[in-house]
């Protein structure tokens, strides 16, 4: 397993240049040390919850809970069906008040809060403690729980996760490793997105061989309170949450473009439209998309002229919203 690439905040002038721009993750370490809730998070578990009580808005929060049977990970039922936890939306006063209630239990269920928004449940937040480096407007995420163990999944936006209480363990792997990660089933996946049928703290070689050339290229990195980690778009991350209280704060930006489509959401509709066409057929479809999309030989538009709009070379806001339109209204009537 290879260490995750380290930088010195110090050197950093650009994140965008810097780090961004070599689209391979990085540890920055103690980055937001200085925020009063990594000052917090230091003191205690019940420290941390305390201030981010006293900054809730009283609004419901999407949590998860998976029993102590599943063993901390946050992972598909054994028949792939369905999800190994439960879901619901919860305030946050309770979902705090149950992680300190669970502080020394050994059955302790596992708990996330997931994707809370923070602008939106803790308005105060962001002002106490501003993150270095990233556009202002690029929105905070916070993450809190317990122990527990996330697969490997990848996300479509570039990710700046800054660890406030207690630390995480993370594991990557890089896009191209997809294949031998086993990703399990797309259509209600626990994130959104397919995660690795691998349990990578115990991975069972014999029944996923190819997981071993993944662990050949893996990247590995703990990170403690104040550290933060930049996941490009695409890398497979898993994540461990290692102490009875966790609380960690990312920002998504890119990984979409102007028109405001995600390129998975593109995959999505080619896995519908393509996958099942016979070879001869998928392969023509795929010299298309190398042309057109992936631009590998040469660029569609060098022989048309300048200035021209077209979705080929630059839209018109207009030209966009009748392409959206216009895919929009195949969808509704394929179905």
């Amino acid at each position: 397993m290879h260490s995750i690439n380290e930088v010195n905040k110090s050197e950093i002038e650009s994140f965008q240049g810097d780090i961004a721009a070599t689209e391979a993750p990085a540890v920055i370490r103690s980055l937001v040390e200085e925020w009063p809730a990594v000052t917090r998070g230091k003191e205690s578990a019940a420290d941390i919850c305390r201030y981010i009580e006293g900054l809730d808005d009283d609004k419901l929060v999407y949590t998860i809970a998976a029993p102590p049977q599943a063993g901390s990970r946050f992972f598909y039922s054994d028949d792939l069906r369905s999800m190994n936890f439960k879901r619901g939306q919860i305030p946050l006063r309770q979902v705090l008040a149950q992680l300190l209630a669970q502080l020394d239990s050994a059955e302790a269920h596992s708990i996330a809060v997931q994707s809370l928004p923070v602008r939106e449940i803790l308005p105060a937040f962001e002002s106490q403690n501003p993150v270095p480096l990233l556009d202002p407007s690029i929105e905070p995420t916070m993450w809190i729980g317990n122990q527990g163990k996330v697969a490997p999944h990848y996300d479509v936006h570039r990710n700046l996760a800054c660890v406030v209480a207690g630390r995480r363990r993370f594991t990557l792997f890089p896009p191209n490793q997809i294949g031998n990660l086993y990703p399990g089933p797309m259509l209600g996946a626990p994130g959104g997105v397919p995660v690795s049928l691998v349990n990578v703290w115990d991975p069972e070689l014999e029944k996923y061989p190819r997981y071993s050339n993944a662990l050949e290229v893996a990247q590995q990195a703990e990170l403690e309170p104040g550290d933060a980690i930049y996941i490009p778009s695409l890398w497979w991350h898993a994540v461990e949450s290692l102490e009875t209280v966790n609380v960690l704060v990312n920002y998504w930006w890119g990984g979409i473009t102007e028109h405001g489509v995600s390129p998975n959401d593109s995959l999505l509709h080619g896995m519908l439209t393509i996958a099942g066409l016979d070879d001869a057929q998928r392969q023509a479809w795929k010299d298309f998309f190398d042309y057109y999309v992936f631009r590998l030989n040469e660029n569609p538009e060098d022989h048309l002229p300048e200035g021209l709009h077209d979705i080929v070379t630059s839209m018109s806001s207009e030209q966009v919203e009748n392409v959206r339109q216009f895919l929009a209204q195949k969808l509704v009537q394929s179905g």
